[in-house]
């Protein structure tokens, strides 16, 4: 049965079309950390920190792992040196919630904590508190190469939906090798980092995991994310049109 009803004007109202996952998807992207990156703006430091959450961004990223690496390198007592991090994360929520910031990032950050936290506890071995990442990191890696053998790459998907220009970026030859490479760059952090911690796994040295850990997590993610944005922004930037005086 069609919707008849009438608008303001008195003419028969027109059905609310159904949201299709690209609108869906396009409108997630446009609202994540990641549409910051403005191809009009040159990449800043100020502008790359509010990217990655500011300051209390680069805060809720370390904290809990460094509170990890100097209670286990002290202690060595696995309990104490997963919980804790986990009671960090929470009050992070709660300073999220009294200065009334939002939850989302904080709340993820300590699910994901607990979660590994609770494989170290039943597994009873520290060095699966990094096991889900080491995971993470490869499906990443499979993820991204298998979109450049599709011809597909990733960040070109991506950036194509926050731009509007999905799927017709790829008609371009220039946005397509430029975003094709910046999916290479977001490959080599993801590399590092298992190339890393699976011989320390392996060979269970827990501490050395979890500074490996801080190291590459956040700097290399930055690092990738300044080259994407330059990238972005040659194959975006609209070009500046000269007046000539008559």
């Amino acid at each position: 049965m069609s919707d008849n009803t009438p608008n303001a004007a008195g003419e028969p109202g027109t059905p609310e079309q159904p949201q299709t996952f690209s609108d869906a998807f396009s409108a997630a992207m446009r609202q994540s950390n990641f549409s910051k990156v403005n191809p009009d703006e040159t990449p800043t430091f100020s502008g790359m920190l509010s990217v990655v959450g500011g300051v209390r961004g680069l805060i809720e990223s370390f904290l809990p792992g460094l509170v990890f690496l100097v209670l286990f390198s002290l202690t060595k007592e696995l309990l104490l040196s997963v919980l804790v991090p986990v009671g960090v994360a929470v009050v992070l929520i709660v300073i999220r919630a009294i200065t009334r910031a939002p939850l989302t990032p904080a709340i993820s950050g300590a699910i994901g904590i607990a979660l590994t936290a609770l494989l170290s506890i039943v597994t009873n071995r520290p060095e699966n508190n990094f096991l889900p990442g080491i995971l993470i990191n490869s499906g990443v890696i499979l993820v991204l190469v298998v979109s450049l053998i599709a011809r597909w790459p990733f960040v070109g998907v991506i950036v194509g939906f926050i731009m509007g220009d999905h799927p017709t970026w790829r008609d371009d030859a220039l946005k397509r090798r430029a975003l094709t490479f910046a999916t290479v760059v977001w490959v080599i952090p993801s590399l590092i980092r298992v190339a890393i911690q699976v011989p320390l796994y392996l060979t269970e040295q827990t501490e050395w995991l979890a500074g490996t850990k801080l190291i590459t997590g956040l700097p290399l993610y930055a690092a990738a994310l300044w080259i994407t944005w330059l990238l972005v922004r040659r194959v975006y930037t609209k070009p500046t049109t000269v007046v000539e005086a008559p």
